[in-house]
Order: C-alpha cells, then structure tokens, then sequence
C-alpha cells in the first residue's frame, strides 16, 4: 500500500474527528499497488449511517488539505444494502489499521 504512516494517521484521525469513531476506513484503487505511481487516494467510508453529501465534501477537503494529495471518498451505511460501485470498491478494498511510525 502507498501510504505512509503519517498519510495513514492524517486519514484515521480526520475519518474519526469528522465522521464518528465508529467510522471504518478503506482504502481502494492504485494506491494499493506498490507498483504504481502517483493518483489520488480513493476512500469508502463505511459508517452506522452512511455520510451526507456536506459531510463527504467536507472529509474530501479536509483530507486533501491534510496529505497534499486528491482524495475521492464514497460512503456506505453499515446496514444497508451497498450499490454496486460500493460493492465492487470494497471487494477490491483494505481495510486501513493504524501501524507504527518509522524513525
């Protein structure tokens, strides 16, 4: 995965502060291959209730702001029926664990 482990915390922490401590976080897309280069950093965001449209913009500047990088977020409400794009994205997505700095 291309994310650091500073980009790792920036996203947790905004994730948790914006969208409730229940939120998990998944990453998907290229930067999940270590091969590739440059992109953007593609989220699903999946919470009790899903994220408002206010709330998706906001955690998509906020993130931006916070990692120097375009970030798509889509969401998803923990018990309802995911869309197939939201289906497809979590197949092909991580979940996202905290992991130690490198000193």
């Amino acid at each position: 995965m291309r994310l650091t482990s500073d980009q790792v915390s920036t996203i947790l922490g905004t994730a948790s502060r914006l969208s409730g401590e229940a939120a998990v976080v998944y990453p998907f897309g290229s930067r999940l291959d270590d091969r590739a280069r440059g992109g953007d950093v593609d989220l699903l965001i999946e919470t009790p209730r899903g994220l408002t449209l206010l709330e998706r913009a906001r955690l998509k500047v906020e993130l931006e702001d916070g990692l120097g990088l375009p970030v798509d977020v889509i969401s998803q409400a923990r018990d309802v029926e995911p869309t197939p794009f939201q289906r497809i994205a979590r197949a092909a997505a991580v979940r996202l664990e905290a992991r130690p700095s490198r000193s």
